[in-house]
């Protein structure tokens, strides 16, 4: 029966003599078991304690019998409640009762109360007995139908019962027993009642399984936002995040329609997202996906974080739109360095940001620890390859084990490749044996390098190999930040955990001896790679200050990765907004960097397309593209900028004209997000929101976020809904079939502006070099400076007639792109003489920290 009805059954036999805490333990387990949909109870009658039927989750809960059941069944939510299957057998019998006296006689428990509960409902006068009731004669003799709830026992006689009167027996022993109770008919109606009861528990699981099949599904959420209270003027980032109260996140992820099996709780304010929930809303239209990104950038920062934050506490606190945000996870170098916390800013953040700026749920730890694995299995394969014959070698990567040799499945796999079809290790010859015990890497070839998550000037150049076990494999080579490990671009680019294993196995660590690349899977180490990374794959879930949903996920550097967050954090959101709903991401640095390559690269990853892109622009930012003086962090504003100037912020606005033309270029609306600070004159806001409308943006908007919340940037977010609208033709800038070098002069000549490109000769071999080793086809991820649109810092505005100039050319094959050097490009930054740590600090007493903003 169950099959026929598409339900699969699983029966669960405890042990005869399991005790309430037995059966209660077994209940538990099935109920976080998220395989199971429903739970119904077969026990002897001496264990339907309270404990065990209330130790059923209510949503699991078939029969209708714990405690939640009936106090919806009583209140009158029937919608809402599963009624005991005999109980509905019983009433489905019953007709016509209205003006009739039922008495229910034995009844205890949930099924006496909702059998009293929905006899009343039904208009029938209800009476309620125990078989050694001295009052029991009495009501039978004035009851026209008797409901028989336990064994009737032997001293009671049939002639209490009057002739006529309808008797229905739903007693666990009469539904299995012969009474006689004087009715020809009774044996009959007992008969019916058990195959009706078991036809309604059916019905209850077909009705529960179909309320669990919805909450499967989309809704609108149903979520209670933060209030806000801005205080003028603005404090600090740090006491603002500590003045609001987060949501515990468990009620944020139940609020935006995450279950309880996919979600892990990381502390009281962050969880990690399972991956398992793209498959569930597969079928879940997408949101519309919506980027930030910003005109050049000054070393000031133009606010593309606090915007992207912004605009989702308007949507979802202020309109009532669903939305989140996804951006990247801070390097703990630049926290401790320069910049500072990177969790937005103002009365648009997320909270709480000193976790947010530092560890977090351990991502950047993982991905070290995995680039470090790699790099270490890289320096050993060429020591122990340097110091042992062939025979040696394969007798130690194929050891004897118990008496067997056999090959791992990576090194199966790596036969394979090699066009060696053999399983046995005992059949390969000596030939064989070479091919397979060999990499033969070039020390000089080596791109893989160590990282650490510090900014840390003297790793830049250091030897390795200096021990004497070393035998005098000595080695230049340097450490990287960790943020600007291809791991971390894998992480940000990958759709599922067998997509990261493959890309990492792909990942290139050096040629060999032939010119032949050697990877992650020639070096055994996929598996374990992919093990260090399993939790970090899954995006983490925190909270703006208005309590709207934020994904955390990945931070690739935007010079030689393609700096913005991960795909999977995008994809899990789009699904959980719903159709009407919004995704704001943000990409790293200047629209002609992160914009450029969040289109041609993580766009194509993905397969998404975006439908708005938002443009950042700061009045002060303008004014020095316009040809104000330099500006530093930390030092005073000169009067250009604190005074109005509109010669200078018309002048300055060619560079904003240009990156909406290089926006233009791939055929998505703009709307220009003008980020207000109080030195801004209103006049300066207009006049730059009215070149920007006619310059092509679709419409431009001042915002006050930073110091308003939500609130001041609700026209920021009505202009993006209705952009959102328009008609998008999206495209890549370039065909992946076009040669290196030819899209390296489209991306430099259409997005930078410059005449042309000049390659290197070392930039010109790498080149060849690529092609001939297959990886011709893979997009560009150019490395140049965020402070120009050209190759050269200090040219603000709109450079032109410049050549660009290609240094080297490098890959990222496990990411899936060709990264070229314009100029040289720092992967390790250094601590200023005065940097950030001197103001951070631990209180004690409290554990709170201090000095982060």
């Amino acid at each position: 029966f169950f099959w026929q009805v598409g339900l699969r059954v699983i029966h669960i036999c405890l042990p005869e003599g399991s005790s309430k805490d037995e059966i209660v333990d077994e209940i538990l387990r099935l109920n976080e078991d998220p395989n199971v949909q429903g739970l119904a109870l077969d026990l002897p009658e001496s264990l339907y304690s309270s404990k065990v039927l209330n130790a059923v989750k209510p949503e699991k809960d078939v029969d209708g019998l714990s405690d939640v059941h009936l106090g919806r069944l009583v209140r009158g939510d029937a919608s809402d409640c599963l009624v005991p299957p005999t109980v509905c057998a019983v009433m489905e019998l019953l007709e016509d009762l209205g003006g009739k006296t039922v008495l229910v006689v034995g009844a205890s428990g949930a099924v006496g109360a909702a059998l009293q509960c929905l006899l009343q409902r039904e208009g029938a006068a209800t009476l309620s007995c125990q078989w050694k009731a001295p009052q029991l004669q009495t009501k039978l003799h004035h009851a026209d139908v008797v409901v028989v709830c336990s064994t009737k026992p032997d001293d009671v006689p049939v002639s209490w019962i009057k002739p006529g009167t309808t008797i229905i027996s739903c007693s666990r022993d009469s539904l299995s027993e012969k009474h006689d109770y004087g009715q020809q008919n009774n044996h009959a109606v007992e008969s019916a009642l058990g195959s009706l009861a078991i036809a309604m528990r059916m019905q209850n699981m077909v009705k529960n399984t179909e309320r669990w099949i919805q909450s499967q599904q989309y809704r609108k959420w149903d979520l209670r936002c933060l209030k806000l209270q801005p205080l003028s003027p603005v404090p600090s980032d740090i006491e603002i995040s500590r003045a609001q109260s987060p949501k515990a996140v468990d009620v944020l992820a139940k609020e935006i329609g995450l279950l309880t099996d996919e979600i892990e709780i990381y502390g009281q304010t962050k969880a990690k997202v399972r991956l398992s929930l793209l498959e569930r809303l597969k079928d879940q239209p997408d949101g519309k996906y919506v980027l930030v990104a910003g005109i050049t950038p000054t070393p000031l920062g133009e606010g593309k974080s606090t915007v992207t934050i912004g605009l989702v506490q308007a949507l979802t606190a202020h309109l009532n739109i669903n939305s989140f945000a996804c951006l990247r996870q801070p390097s703990q170098g630049p926290t401790f360095g320069v910049k500072g916390g990177a969790a937005g800013g103002g009365y648009a953040q997320v909270i709480p940001m000193e976790e947010f700026n530092l560890h977090l749920t351990g991502d950047i730890h993982a991905i070290t620890a995995a680039n470090n694995l790699l790099a270490a299995a890289v320096d050993a394969r060429i020591l122990h390859e340097n110091t042992q014959s062939d025979k040696a070698l394969y007798n130690r990567l194929v050891p004897v084990v118990n008496g067997v040799r056999e090959f791992s499945t990576i090194q199966l796999a790596r036969l394979r490749r090699l066009g060696i079809n053999k399983t046995d290790p005992g059949t390969l010859t000596e030939e064989e044996i070479s091919r397979f015990a060999r990499l033969d890497i070039d020390p000089s070839t080596i791109t893989w390098q160590r990282v650490v998550d510090t900014n840390d000037r003297f790793l830049r150049k250091i030897t390795v190999g200096q021990a004497n076990t070393e035998k005098g494999f000595v080695r230049q080579a340097q450490f990287d930040i960790a943020v600007a490990s291809e791991i971390m671009a894998i992480l940000a680019l990958t759709t599922s955990l067998q997509d990261m294993k493959e890309r990492l196995g792909k990942m290139v660590v050096a040629n060999d001896k032939k010119g032949e690349p050697v990877t992650a899977e020639d070096l055994g180490v996929t598996g374990a790679l992919a093990v260090l990374m399993k939790d970090a794959i899954k995006p983490t879930l925190m909270q703006t200050l208005e309590g709207t949903p934020v994904f955390v996920h990945a931070g690739p550097f935007a010079n030689i990765a393609h700096g913005n967050s991960s795909v999977l954090a995008d994809k899990i959101a789009l699904k959980l907004v719903g159709e009407k709903g919004f995704v704001v991401t943000e990409a790293g640095f200047g629209a002609d960097i992160g914009m450029e390559k969040f289109f041609n690269i993580k766009c194509r990853a993905s397969g998404l397309v975006p439908s708005v892109v938002v443009l950042v622009a700061t009045v002060r930012a303008l004014k020095m593209h316009g040809g104000g003086p330099n500006v530093t962090a930390g030092a005073p504003l000169k009067k250009e900028y604190t005074e109005e100037n509109l010669q200078l912020v018309a002048d300055g606005c060619c560079n904003l004209q240009k990156q909406i033309q290089i926006t233009q270029l791939f055929g998505v609306p703009v709307v220009v997000a003008l980020n207000v600070f109080k030195t801004d004159s209103p006049a300066e806001v207009d006049l730059v929101c009215k070149i920007a409308k006619q310059s092509g943006a679709f419409d431009a908007v001042p915002c006050n976020h930073w110091s308003a919340g939500g609130r001041g940037a609700v026209k920021l977010a009505q202009a993006v809904e209705k952009a959102a609208n328009q008609k998008n033709s999206f495209k890549y800038l370039y065909s992946l079939e076009l040669p290196i070098v030819e899209k390296i002069r489209i991306i430099a000549q259409k997005v930078y502006g410059a005449q042309d490109i000049e390659l290197s000769p070392a930039a010109q071999s790498q080149v060849d070099r690529y092609t001939r080793q297959g990886f011709g086809n893979l997009p560009i991820c150019m490395a140049k400076t965020h402070l120009s649109l050209s190759h050269q810092p200090e040219r603000k505005g709109v450079p032109t007639g410049f050549i660009l100039p290609i240094s080297d050319v490098r890959a990222s094959i496990g990411a899936g792109f060709i990264y070229p050097l314009v100029g040289t490009m720092s992967t390790m930054p250094g601590l200023p003489t005065r940097p950030c740590f001197y103001d951070i600090d631990l209180d004690p007493v409290t554990e709170q920290v201090k000095g982060l903003f």
